[in-house]
Parts: structure tokens; C-alpha cells; sequence
């Protein structure tokens, strides 16, 4: 009898997280939407509020740096609600922001919208991998935190690409709003899939914060940073990219999209495998990859073929580093649990807004798309020496993460 109710408990269990996995990565989903379509609609959102592509470039470097700003605050200021109210609360900020984004009538207004979708950003995935790492058993939580990223990738298979067509197809504007759509329907899910839970605390703000300014934790996140910027540096500009350099059409931009998509995939995974053999070891590989792929795309966007073939492989580099050098900053921040989470998304977003910019002073100087990519090698490549220095000095910290 007691056999029976435990197998069915478990079972339910496993029902319930399941749930509450796949509303995270719906939300998830809808961040990675909003986010990376602004890349590949930058040339019609410019022709749409009357700017340069390069102007363009920095609602992406806003949206970057109101992630990297907001992160901490609004884990802070949300962490004393429950956890679905938290998060629902987070979703509707981010479906504000896309409808702001839809309606804005002219280059400013749009760039706050895109501050103000930004802000639910690195506070969703810091609360939401608490909430993902709760609802299964301990030897599962790397897989349930993997699981609700998972929607991240994916964004960049489906509704990225999905949100370029519309906006090329009907207006940048009803991408953004089909995107608010993702929202509500993340906010539903949040609400029928997650217990109400009980009031959070606060964190000991002054402990975990001096704990951020140790030079082993600013060196990995600078890492992270470096790596990040390499992959926006052409990200952020991969449509204009393609339709100068390789002639592509509004759908080829569309099967790119699609391809980095299939990379990231891929390349999570993959990072993942390599950084339980080793971080420092899985860094330095997948960064010296990238620093030699995006030194090669400009021979390879030459012709669609090898466009295709180089930003599949540049995605899976691209986004492979994202689990060693998360796990890097997690280590290095091991006493300062409450913030860890909010800090690499921070400085992943401080690289998308370095790479931004970075691609912006390029374009600008004169030097044309191919100079974007070998800019963003040079990042790849300042990365890589970072992780040689810092694995040269040792840690006074402790070496697990004790999460």
C-alpha cells in the first residue's frame, strides 16, 4: 500500500515539474524572441523610425546594458514576493515593453521600450532557475535549470526567425506585438503550473556584493564579457552582413536565422558536455574556435553555401561557451548564491552591448560588414587570453560553487 502511494506521489511530482519546466521555457522562449529579432529586422526597423543601421544597432546595446543594470535590482526588489507572483510580475513588464515597442511612434520612444522590456530579463532566469532547480530532485537540477534555457535556444530556431518573417512581411511592429503575445501566454502558464509558494526573503545585499568584487569573480565575468561580445559584434549586424556580402535575399536572411539557431542548440549542449570534463579547459577551446571561425567568415559569406555552413558552425562556438562561462562565474561568486545567477546574465549582456557597439564603430569607420566579424575575433581572441591569465593565478575561494 505504502509502495503504491509513494510510486503515485512520485509520479504526480514528476507531472508537476514537468509543467512547471515547460512554463518557464515558454517564458524563456519569449525572452530569447525579443531579444535576438531585432537582429535580423535591424535594416526595416531603421527605414521604419528614420535612422542608420548603426543607430539602429544601439536599441540593442540599450536593451543589453537595461539587462545588465536591471538584473540585480529587480531580483532584489521582486525577491519578497512569491515566486509565481514574481515571475508573472516579471512576464508583464516584458509584455509592456513589446507593446511599447509595437506602438512607438518614432527612434526615442522606441529605445525606451526597449529599456523598459529589458528589465524582467536577467531577474526571470535568476528567480526562474531557483524555481526550476526546486521542483526536482537534487541529482536533477542541472538538467531542470538546462531545460528551462532550453526556450532560449529555441527562440533562436523558431521565434526569431518567425519574427523576422512577420517583420519583413507585414512590419516591424506586429513583430512586436506577436511577441507580446508570447508573454501572456508565459504569464497564463506561470499561473496554472507553479504553487503559490510562500514570501521570499531578502538576501544579505553587503556580504554577496563584496563578495562580486574579488579579481577572480571580475576576471570571469570579464571572460564572459569578451566572449559575449564577439558573438553580438556579428549578431547584432548578421542581416545587413548577409545581404551585402553574400547578396542574400529576405529568406536566405531567414534560413540564417535559422541555422545560428541550430547552432546554439547544438552548441549548449555541446559547451555542456565539454564543461563537466572541464571549465577553464572548455573555454579556452570553444573561444579559440570562435576566434578562428569569425576570422574566416568573410571568405565564407562570400558565396550562400559558405554563409550557411559558417554561421551554423559560428552559433554552435558561439553559444557552446555559454555553460563553461556560466559555470566559471557561478564558481568563482560561490558565497554570494543569491546574486550568482543575475551576474552572468549581466555580463553576457554587457558583452551584447560591447559587441553592438563594437559592429557600430566598425560600420561607421568605413570598414564594411566583413570587418565586423574579424572585430568580434579579436574579442574572442581578448577572451581567450583572459582565461590564460586567470588560470595562472590561483583562487582563494572555495572550488565548488556550493549552490
Amino acid at each position: 500500500m505504502d509502495t503504491k502511494i509513494s510510486t503515485a506521489q512520485k509520479v504526480q511530482t514528476s507531472s508537476h515539474a514537468r509543467w512547471a519546466l515547460l512554463a518557464l521555457a515558454i517564458g524563456a522562449f519569449g525572452i530569447g524572441t525579443t531579444e535576438f529579432s531585432p537582429m535580423g529586422l535591424l535594416p526595416v526597423i531603421a527605414k521604419g523610425v528614420d535612422v542608420s543601421i548603426p543607430t539602429a544597432g544601439l536599441l540593442i546595446s540599450a536593451y543589453a546594458i537595461g539587462v545588465m543594470v536591471g538584473a540585480p535590482f529587480m531580483t532584489l526588489a521582486f525577491s519578497r514576493f512569491g515566486k509565481r507572483t514574481a515571475l508573472m510580475l516579471l512576464m508583464s513588464i516584458f509584455t509592456i515593453g513589446n507593446l511599447m515597442s509595437a506602438m512607438a511612434p518614432g527612434y526615442f520612444t522606441l529605445l525606451l521600450a526597449r529599456l523598459v522590456t529589458s528589465l524582467n530579463h536577467g531577474a526571470f532566469f535568476g528567480l526562474g532557475a531557483v524555481v526550476a532547480a526546486s521542483v526536482v530532485p537534487k541529482e536533477k537540477q542541472a538538467s531542470a535549470v538546462a531545460a528551462m534555457f532550453m526556450g532560449l535556444t529555441i527562440a533562436n530556431i523558431g521565434g526569431v526567425p518567425a519574427a523576422t518573417w512577420v517583420g519583413q512581411a507585414i512590419g516591424w511592429r506586429m513583430a512586436f506585438a506577436g511577441t507580446a503575445l508570447i508573454g501572456i501566454a508565459a504569464i497564463a502558464a506561470l499561473w496554472f503550473a507553479l504553487p503559490k509558494g510562500e514570501r521570499g526573503a531578502m538576501p544579505d545585499i553587503r556580504r554577496e556584493l563584496t563578495v562580486l568584487t574579488h579579481p577572480t569573480v571580475l576576471l570571469a565575468m570579464a571572460t564572459t564579457v569578451m566572449g559575449a561580445g564577439a558573438m553580438f559584434s556579428l549578431y547584432t549586424y548578421v542581416a545587413p552582413a548577409l545581404t551585402e556580402l553574400t547578396g542574400a535575399s529576405n529568406s536566405f536572411v531567414t534560413l540564417g536565422l535559422v541555422l545560428i539557431g541550430v547552432g546554439f542548440t547544438i552548441g549548449n549542449w555541446l559547451g555542456g558536455r565539454l564543461a563537466d570534463w572541464s571549465l577553464d579547459g572548455a573555454t579556452r577551446i570553444f573561444l579559440a574556435l570562435l576566434a578562428a571561425i569569425m576570422f574566416a567568415l568573410p571568405l565564407a559569406m562570400i558565396t550562400h553555401v559558405g554563409a550557411a555552413i559558417g554561421l551554423l558552425l559560428w552559433g554552435g562556438a558561439a553559444f557552446a561557451l555559454v555553460p563553461p562561462v556560466q559555470m566559471r562565474v557561478m564558481e568563482a561568486a560561490a558565497e554570494a548564491p543569491g546574486l550568482a545567477s543575475s551576474i552572468n546574465v549581466g555580463a553576457f549582456n554587457l558583452g551584447n552591448a560591447l559587441g553592438a557597439a563594437t559592429g557600430a564603430a566598425v560600420i561607421s569607420l568605413g570598414f564594411g560588414y566583413a570587418a565586423v566579424a574579424i572585430a568580434g575575433g579579436v574579442l574572442a581572441a581578448a577572451g581567450l587570453a583572459l582565461v590564460l591569465i586567470g588560470t595562472r593565478k590561483p583562487s582563494s575561494l572555495p572550488a565548488n560553487c556550493g549552490a
